[in-house]
């Protein structure tokens, strides 16, 4: 079965966002990415602590804020490819993901010690309007070109995800979604919608 990994994004929300946090926390998703990236490193910050309150610190992954991961004790970042690049080794985090949108990123990715990536986006989505979908074909592509889990991501649904089941490759990891648990009515069945159309 394949993964399912949250990203968020509060002004999706419709509801009491740390609520929905601590719905999908308990639910069967394998990560919750605290993307926010529209806000200063001391809001993130601020944010971060309160959705800790409700998490599991297992399943959630601090995006691009490195400061902050460190000062929560957070060992899991993930980073947009550019401060990927500029990373300095490892630090002390046990999870290092980054953003990939070519073949050549993703080679990159792994050569310096990327230990997942997400690869996309492979629908048109909202959240890129105007930006074409790369497709299934660019994701077979970028697992083949790897070894390290590949995560799709970009427009998934239940209803886009039936086109991986041509994504055979081993290392092909699962799915990140956004808006569709940002606002779905029910999350646990969401998530298994998902995970039914990834086996």
């Amino acid at each position: 079965m394949c993964n399912v990994v949250s990203v968020t994004a509060k002004p999706l929300c419709k509801d009491d966002f740390l609520q929905r946090i601590r719905k999908i926390s308990d639910s069967e998703v394998q990560y919750i990415i605290l993307r926010e990236k529209y806000l200063s490193e001391q809001e993130y910050y601020s944010l971060a602590k309160e959705v800790l309150s409700v998490c599991d610190k297992e399943k959630l992954i601090i995006h691009n804020f490195i400061g902050t991961a460190e000062s929560l004790g957070i060992k899991k970042i993930h980073l947009p490819f550019s401060a990927f690049k500029e990373l300095n080794g490892r630090r002390n985090f046990d999870i290092v993901g980054t953003s990939v949108h070519s073949v050549d990123d993703a080679a990159f990715a792994q050569e310096n010690g990327a230990d997942y990536i997400t690869a996309g986006n492979i629908y048109e989505t909202d959240c890129k309007k105007g930006l074409k979908g790369k497709g299934v074909n660019f994701l077979r592509n970028v697992c083949e070109s790897v070894d390290i889990p590949v995560y799709a991501i970009g427009g998934i649904n239940a209803d886009t995800a039936g086109g991986f089941k041509a994504v055979t490759e081993k290392n092909f990891a699962g799915v990140c979604v956004m808006s569709l648990l940002m606002q779905c009515e029910n999350i646990d069945n969401e998530v298994l919608k998902l995970q039914s159309k990834l086996r």
